[in-house]
């Protein structure tokens, strides 16, 4: 596999995992992961997660003697859940931003399962965007935001989770929801069989998509406070992103509707894509609707309040 070999000699390569699509380099190279923050200008801060193809790879870059981690892993992995572990020391700081944890994760993709395997190397993959922007969950997307700056694209299609995996922290005592995502926390609740503290903003982040202002489209976008429809300010041309369906007679120049069945899953997976169409239109003003505030509807709304941060 050509893209395998790019990442053993140092390449960059974007590839499809069930929840966006992921810019990786071997998480080995410090040179090669150096050229992921290089491309999407991307704060040294700010740690990178790092894909492996199952739970004995894990040992590579992190402790797993923790019984904790084969109990999540037998449960959630392969799967859009992030574990962050005390790191290997062989593991290079700029990977971790110089935390002494990693976080860690087996993607529940084929083609990025079959990559890891063949790649042999573990792979760290923030989001294959500019820093800062709204995630990609098509290839097209990866093309779009980051050009010539990646050496090979692995397009798959459409990611089906569409937003990132849910990060938790095992070196926290309890253990901490990071940063909610593709797997609800009531879930790691009832496996780990006690109530998980979400804490989902940090100064120095500990975890990816952490900073107050992230997921930002160019347009202003305001989330409402009410999931009523409710008649576009008077701001120009205002595209609202609804939840279900949009108002009658609403008045907006586009409308966006994440999920016409009612369910969050699809509204999660139809979020990113949603969101970089109405920000092409050129319009002055985004609306979002707010989505139940349950289950991956957490990870819907913790990426649009963090979209919508500074915008009024």
């Amino acid at each position: 596999m050509e893209a395998a070999e790019r990442l053993r000699a140092g390449g960059l390569v974007a590839f499809p995992t069930e929840t966006v699509y992921g810019l990786g380099a071997n998480a080995l190279d410090p040179q090669a992961v150096a050229r992921i923050f290089e491309a999407k200008a991307r704060p040294s801060f700010d740690p990178l997660i790092v894909h492996v193809p199952d739970l004995r790879e894990a040992g590579r870059v992190a402790s797993t003697s923790d019984p904790r981690v084969r109990s999540l892993a037998e449960r959630f992995w392969p799967g859009p859940l992030t574990l962050v572990l005390p790191r290997r020391p062989e593991l290079p700081e700029i990977v971790t931003a110089g935390l002494p944890a990693v976080g860690v994760r087996v993607p529940g993709h084929s083609v990025a399962r079959a990559l890891l395997a063949t790649a042999g190397v573990p792979v760290a993959a923030p989001s294959a965007n500019p820093f800062g922007s709204v995630s990609p969950t098509t290839a097209e997307h990866v093309a779009q935001g980051l050009g010539d700056r990646v050496d090979l694209i692995l397009d798959a299609g459409p990611c089906r989770v569409g937003v990132e995996s849910t990060v938790l922290s095992l070196v926290d005592d309890p253990p901490v929801v990071l940063r909610p995502g593709g797997i609800p926390h009531e879930e790691l609740e009832a496996a780990l069989g006690q109530t998980l503290e979400v804490r989902a903003s940090s100064s120095r982040p500990l975890s990816p998509g952490l900073l107050e202002r992230h997921y930002a489209t160019r347009t202003p976008l305001w989330l409402l406070d009410e999931a009523a429809p409710q008649a576009p300010p008077e701001r120009g041309r205002v595209g609202l992103l609804a939840f279900e369906g949009a108002p009658r007679g609403h008045g907006y120049a586009a409308v966006e509707v994440l999920a016409p069945d009612g369910r969050l899953t699809t509204a999660a997976a139809n979020l990113f894509a949603a969101l970089r169409r109405l920000d092409a239109l050129g319009l002055d003003l985004l609306i979002a609707e707010p989505v139940p505030d349950a289950g991956i509807g957490r990870a819907i709304l913790d990426r649009l309040r963090r979209a919508a941060a500074g915008s009024r």
